[in-house]
């Protein structure tokens, strides 16, 4: 804010052009196939991630701390393909590389803010792990519904607040030369490496915010099933120690599915194709918000049963509407 208000007292103009030009997936053959592939996943991600919204929303037996988590995450799913995947395909499908200003950083902000809110998401969800296996007989004691909102509350407004400080520090900067975002979207890295003026504050907080987003909940999230391995490590019979681990797969799947593509992308960035970097990140963008409910959410036994119950309801009220209607 500093470097923002001082620019603005010395009367500097910042160069702000009046659009973007993305320019992610040029050159690659038979690119049309992949957004169709996109679209079919976008469509999964919404059906399986509304689904798991309204069943949470309409069985009262869902009401605990662990399921607000979970609608949060299905929330944010929902929230990061609709923001994402139905911009990219009308870019690339229907050539609008155009995009204007303005639109390049509100298209930014919000896919920014949900895809740092699934890695936060994580977070919480370890946290529920964690302390229920840890804590068994103390659970419902511990973590209270004022806890899970309290910290999924401080994780949007952290999100939000890093993606607002993002979006300031690129408006301090000029774009006297290139245009070309060398991505699929507005992304913040292409974007400010194209400013003329000075970016080290945009590399130094993007580099903060990586650690923020990515090292932070994956050092958690280690610790954590640390401390679970070690609690598991006390109970006596084998079968009881695979029983109590199970609990926690679905949530290693998702930890897997969405850190395991980012870590190849910055470790091998600089040596790999960009076109294979560009499709790589735009899978592991589009891909965790479709498999979430179907990995974490709808094997588990709560969702199994209240999905056969909310049936078993609907079911009952149609026989009963049609046996009472007159002949």
């Amino acid at each position: 804010m500093a470097l923002i208000n001082s620019a603005a007292e010395n009367n500097i103009t910042f160069v702000r052009p009046a659009y973007f030009i993305i320019s992610g997936f040029i050159g690659i053959p038979n690119i049309r196939y992949y957004f169709v592939f996109l679209c079919f996943i976008y469509i999964l991600a919404v059906v399986g991630n509304t689904l798991v919204i309204i069943v949470i929303t309409l069985d009262h037996m869902l009401r605990s701390p662990k399921y607000i988590a979970v609608f949060n995450l299905a929330f944010t799913d929902l929230l990061s393909s609709s923001a994402l995947v139905p911009k990219v395909v009308d870019i690339f499908l229907f050539n609008h590389y155009y995009i204007s200003y303005n639109d390049c950083l509100t298209f930014m902000f919000f896919c920014f803010t949900s895809i740092f809110m699934q890695a936060f998401n994580l977070v919480v969800l370890s946290f529920d792990r964690v302390m229920a296996i840890m804590y068994p007989l103390h659970y419902q004691m511990r973590v209270t519904h004022k806890l899970i909102l309290s910290l999924i509350a401080l994780f949007w407004l952290l999100a939000i607040t890093l993606i607002l400080i993002a979006v300031g520090l690129l408006t301090r900067l000029s774009f006297c030369q290139s245009v070309i975002i060398q991505s699929y979207y507005c992304d913040h890295g292409p974007m400010y490496r194209l400013g003329c003026n000075d970016v080290t504050p945009n590399y130094i907080f993007a580099v903060l915010t990586i650690v923020l987003v990515l090292g932070f909940p994956l050092a958690f999230i280690v610790g954590s099933y640390c401390c679970i391995g070690y609690s598991l490590s006390k109970i006596s019979t084998f079968r009881e120690r695979v029983k109590a681990f199970k609990t926690c797969t679905g949530h290693l799947s998702l930890v897997a599915i969405y850190f395991l593509p980012v870590i190849f992308v910055y470790a091998f960035g600089r040596v790999i194709h960009p076109n294979a970097r560009i499709i790589n990140l735009s899978i592991a963008t589009v891909l965790p918000p479709m498999l979430n409910p179907i990995i974490y959410v709808l094997q588990t036994q709560e969702i199994k049963e209240s999905l056969r119950r909310l049936l078993k309801a609907r079911v009952q009220a149609k026989l009963e509407v049609f046996r009472l209607k007159p002949l």
